[in-house]
């Protein structure tokens, strides 16, 4: 059964208070459940919200479609920006984050395959997401089916072989039906990504293996949406957007400062965040 593409597009000012609700709730998950990667999970909440409400072709009430699209989250420590987006867009009940990373509950820590609908891998040990992906693509090709596949990596994971081994693979097999979107927050766990190893100029080593690349300001959600939604684009080529982001985003005293990605915040921060974003 064919899924239609996303009719009645939330407007620009609708997007933002998704993005604005999605990271208030992933500050509350971090607090409640007493785990890191807060601010891995705040840079990418605008790509989130971009492809799950203006760009997949998804239908929450059948999550196992075979015409869906695909959306893997690669950077699985992000993974309470997936569940609080997949929860919010109506795949399964929002009481269900409450129990986040408890034991016995659905959502882990890094998400586990099929561990609620919606969730598409197994993901967080880094540079899997990706080739799984193309796996999924060069399927739908076999079966003649015309859904997508999008993967959201992060920067410190193109520090794995596999990521640039699927790098090749994608466009050698004209795998234009499959998007990367690394989400460029410059950090990594332990310093700055490009001082760990050089990936400047990242745009430009994707097209080197011959993706479409592309640059945007990965908190500019109709940018994301623009190049997102052309995925085929016509050139031929798998699609490499490379989000331009700030780790913490949203939360003034959590951006671009390294310690969230393992800090835990106090009761007081979640409220010091949720007054910043508007929500109380």
């Amino acid at each position: 059964m064919d899924i239609a593409a996303v009719a009645d597009r939330p407007d620009t000012a609708e997007l933002k208070a998704i993005a604005a609700r999605l990271r208030g709730r992933v500050v509350e998950m971090s607090h409640m459940a007493g785990t890191p990667h807060l601010g891995s999970a705040l840079s990418c909440i605008d790509i989130v919200t971009a492809a799950y409400w203006a760009v997949l072709r998804i239908d929450p009430q059948r999550a196992d479609d075979p015409d869906r699209d695909r959306f893997i989250l690669s950077k699985g420590h992000a993974a309470t920006a997936l569940y609080a987006a997949l929860a919010e867009r109506g795949f399964f009940p929002r009481a269900i984050l409450d129990a986040y990373n408890t034991d016995g509950a659905a959502l882990a820590e890094h998400p586990g395959p099929n561990c609620v609908p919606g969730v598409e891998a197994a993901t967080g040990s880094l540079g899997h997401g990706l080739p799984i992906g193309l796996g999924m693509a060069l399927a739908a090709r076999i079966q003649g089916r015309a859904h997508r596949v999008f993967a959201l990596l992060s920067d410190g994971e193109c520090n794995e072989g596999s990521v640039w081994e699927a790098a090749m693979f994608a466009p050698a097999r004209t795998l234009d039906n499959v998007c990367v979107i690394v989400d460029y927050n410059k950090w990594q766990a332990t310093g700055r990504s490009n001082e760990t190893l050089a990936l400047a100029p990242l745009r430009d080593k994707w097209a080197a293996f011959g993706w479409d690349a592309h640059e945007v300001d990965g908190h500019d959600v109709d940018a994301l949406v623009r190049l997102m939604e052309r995925v085929p684009n016509g050139s031929g080529k798998p699609v490499a957007i490379i989000a331009h982001t700030v780790k913490g985003k949203g939360v003034s005293f959590m951006e671009d400062d390294n310690n969230w990605h393992y800090r835990i915040p106090k009761a007081d921060e979640v409220e010091r965040a949720k007054k910043e974003l508007g929500l109380s």
